[in-house]
């Protein structure tokens, strides 16, 4: 193309649709390994810095993370007001843990990860990402499968992030989109305690998976909401999805929302505030229009498969 440059020595193509790439040009890989769960590419990219690879998908960089993390975080802990005890489920890189202890009421943090491999790596490569989140000691590292963790624990949490892989069917994580998977969340809340889930894309071209996430919810939980964020290296803004017994204020007032930050908070936030918070929070019609004829309900049986992986080059 005239007056095009490219730069990069190797390209990262995942895909998106069958009709669509992503391809992501990388200047240096950082580290590689196949562990028992995925392939892992800790990859340095021209234009938004390090990333995490997990089979051949695009999981965050440290360009544009924030738009994912702030938004998959802190919607939840806002709605719950004043929040001691979190559980992570996933959450590699370890930048969801650092944006739960923005928070000054936490008094626990679990952090659930099947992989340690691909945590000690991100440990290793990503300190932009954790920022030595993983050496607080309000913090609990514990590598196992979710599911085990659940059917075992007598804890109960006030806010439950289930921060996961895509549930690719070579991935780790796809019996962790379903309504059996809910259920399990759902006994370990603790009252008043709000999920959020990591619920997909929402272009229009692969919108059915976000919708059908929200709808499993919905056959857990009374009161879900779907929230968006513009994640600008995913090739389309994405999907999340707060679920409680309890009424989701989908309107936080912003003056209201800036002085929770300002006294409950130490800071730090690029993406949320009162404003931006609503910006998360109120669904384009066109989602909600999807979400409202979605009748299908994801189950272990028929869990969910997001479209393909990726290559490299």
């Amino acid at each position: 193309m005239a007056g095009t440059e490219l730069k990069a020595d190797m390209w990262v193509s995942e895909y998106i649709t069958p009709w669509d790439i992503y391809v992501h040009g990388v200047n240096r890989i950082l580290a590689y390994q196949k562990t028992a769960y995925q392939e892992m590419y800790i990859v340095e990219s021209g234009a938004y810095g390090k990333a995490l690879v997990l089979d051949g998908k695009w999981q965050s960089c440290t360009g544009d993370e924030f738009l994912y993390h702030e938004a998959l975080v802190h919607p939840a802990l806002i709605a719950h007001g004043s929040p001691q005890k979190v559980l992570i489920l996933g959450g590699g890189e370890g930048a969801t843990i650092r944006e739960v202890l923005r928070w000054n009421t936490i008094t626990k943090v679990m952090m659930v990860d099947i992989d340690g491999e691909v945590v000690e790596a991100c440990r290793e490569h990503l300190p932009e990402m954790h920022q030595n989140a993983f050496d607080d000691p309000r913090v609990e590292l514990v590598i196992a499968d979710a599911l085990e963790i659940l059917d075992t624990t007598s804890e109960t949490w006030d806010v439950i992030i289930s921060d996961l892989s895509d549930p690719i069917e070579e991935g780790p994580s796809f019996p962790l989109f379903t309504k059996e998977y809910y259920q399990k969340l759902q006994k370990v809340l603790a009252p008043k305690g709000i999920v959020v889930i990591q619920a997909g894309p929402v272009a229009p071209a692969n919108l059915q998976i976000h919708a059908r996430l929200v709808n499993t919810l919905k056959a857990v939980f009374p009161n879900v909401h779907s929230c968006f964020s513009p994640t600008t290296t995913y090739g389309s803004a994405w999907g999340f999805a707060l679920a409680s017994e309890e009424t989701l204020n989908s309107q936080p007032n912003p003056t209201e929302v800036d002085e929770l930050l300002k006294t409950k908070t130490h800071g730090g936030f690029r993406a949320i505030d009162g404003i931006g918070l609503l910006s998360v929070l109120n669904t384009p019609l066109y989602i909600r229009q999807a979400i409202a004829s979605e009748t299908q309900v994801y189950t272990l049986s028929e869990p969910p498969k997001f479209f393909g992986k990726g290559v490299n080059s």
